[in-house]
Parts: C-alpha cells; sequence; structure tokens
C-alpha cells in the first residue's frame, strides 16, 4: 500500500508525460502567468496592444535615423540596445529582450520590421512633413513598456512634392510624376499579384531569378495588409484596393517566401540561384 501510495503521488507530480508541467488560463503564455518578464499593464499604445513594464535598468531601448535613398524614398537604420530581433518566434511568448518593431507613419502603422534596416519608399509618404515612430513588441505582440511608455523612438521627415528638385533621381528630374509603369521598367522582371476575398491570383509558385537580377512585386489587395519578403527583412505596405510596388535586388540565393502579414497568404516564392 506504501508503495502503491508513492507511485500515485509521483505520478501526480510529474504529469502523463513524465516530466512537471505548469498549467495556465488557454490563451495565456507561461511567462504572462507567471509574471517573470515584467509586468502586464492594462492600458495599451496607440494601436490596442497591452504594454509590458519592466524597470529601466536593462530595459530596451531604440533609435530611429534615416537619410535620403539614391535611388527612391528613405533608409531607415534602428539602433537598439538590450534587444534583439527574433523573426522566427514571433507569435509566441514574450521573452527578454527580443521581439520586433512597428513604423508608424504619422500614428499610422506602415510595416512590421524584423532587423534594424528598412527602406521607405517614397511613393508611401505624401508631400510634406512627417513624424515616423518605431516602437519595440516582445513575441506576444505586447510593446514593452518603460514607466508606462512604450519604447520608442521618433525621426521627422520631409517629403518633397513629386517632380520638386527635392526629390530623388538620375539625371535631369523629369518635370511630371513618374507615370506607374516607369518603376517596373527599372527591374528585369517584373510578377503582377492580385488578392481578393483571400484567395491569390495568379496561384502561388516560384519565380526563378539570377543573383543579382532585380524584381518588382507590384501587389493589389482588397484589404489592408502588409507584404513581407523572408530572409531579405523587405516589407511593403498594400492599401486595400491599391495596386503597391516592391522592387528588390535578388543579391542571396535561396529559396525566399512572399507572403502577407495579416492574412497569412503565401504570394509567391522566389528560388534565387
Amino acid at each position: 500500500m506504501l508503495a502503491l501510495a508513492l507511485l500515485l503521488a509521483g505520478g501526480a507530480a510529474t504529469g502523463c508525460g513524465g516530466r512537471a508541467t505548469t498549467h495556465h488560463k488557454p490563451g495565456t503564455s507561461h511567462e504572462q502567468a507567471s509574471g517573470n518578464v515584467g509586468i502586464l499593464l492594462t492600458t495599451g499604445d496607440s494601436a490596442g496592444h497591452k504594454l509590458r513594464e519592466v524597470p529601466s535598468q536593462g530595459a530596451p531601448e531604440v533609435q530611429l535615423a534615416l537619410r535620403p535613398d539614391s535611388e527612391d524614398g528613405w533608409n531607415l537604420q534602428l539602433s537598439v540596445k538590450n534587444f534583439r530581433f527574433t523573426p522566427d518566434s514571433t507569435g509566441g511568448a514574450a521573452l527578454p529582450g527580443a521581439g520586433h518593431a512597428h513604423l508608424e507613419l504619422d500614428g499610422r502603422k506602415i510595416a512590421r520590421l524584423y532587423g534594424p534596416w528598412f527602406h521607405l519608399p517614397a511613393a508611401q509618404v505624401p508631400d510634406g512633413a512627417h513624424t515616423l515612430t518605431v516602437r519595440l513588441y516582445a513575441d506576444d505582440h505586447t510593446a514593452w513598456a518603460v514607466s508606462g511608455k512604450p519604447v520608442e523612438g521618433t525621426a521627422q521627415l520631409t517629403a518633397p512634392a513629386p517632380g520638386s528638385s527635392g526629390g530623388h533621381s538620375h539625371g535631369e528630374a523629369p518635370s511630371q510624376p513618374p507615370m506607374p509603369g516607369q518603376a517596373q521598367a527599372e527591374a528585369d522582371r517584373t510578377v503582377t499579384i492580385t488578392v481578393r476575398d483571400g484567395k491569390v491570383s495568379p496561384a502561388p509558385a516560384r519565380t526563378e531569378l539570377r543573383r543579382g537580377e532585380r524584381i518588382a512585386l507590384r501587389v493589389t489587395s482588397d484589404r489592408a495588409d502588409t507584404l513581407h519578403v523572408h530572409g531579405y527583412d523587405k516589407e511593403l505596405a498594400l492599401p486595400a484596393g491599391q495596386e503597391a510596388t516592391l522592387i528588390l535586388t535578388a543579391d542571396r540565393t535561396g529559396l525566399f517566401e512572399v507572403e502577407t502579414h495579416e492574412s497569412r497568404l503565401v504570394l509567391t516564392q522566389l528560388l534565387v540561384r
């Protein structure tokens, strides 16, 4: 009887799998349940994500810098401290000093960032003065916060009117705004994709490229979304019902998926040899 009691006690401690288990509410991570990673506040950021409060000492930090790109738009650089980008674990539990970032233009989210560099096309920025904001998030999409405020960095950006002398151009500046087809003329290949009612047309397939070729991805989505090229950390905002174009130089060999973030649809695969 004593042996049986010890056996039952051991089974209750280890569970059926032979190891200790921790139970918590469905949909709640171990970190949220145990409180090991900061404190989950009831308040949220401007986008509605809950804040995850951590002590100021050793907390994540971010600064944003930008400079004009020689071909189009601007190149943004995120300088982070006590933080690392973890694209492979997005959607998992919150881990100390890890996650991704959101990029906002005048308070409107335009991209999710999985690395320190991002190219912002001029077509996504209306002419005039704007404020860019980058905010750091944990893998579970809670916003890192210190003293009740999200961890973020800002930078000011002034976009010139189309055709003005302040724009980027090669040779003489055009007298009229570029036509939609001119951007594709700079690419070696063009892939046109439409997303409607959760379906991708044409059906997702592989697009083969030689290393060094430039490809233009022309995407029209019936709902607002974000295009992401895995392996290159390139993103592009997809306004609802409007065509958006991402021009990419295939300077890495391998197989890379192009997908949408919100609808999680695979648009194509880039096979670079």
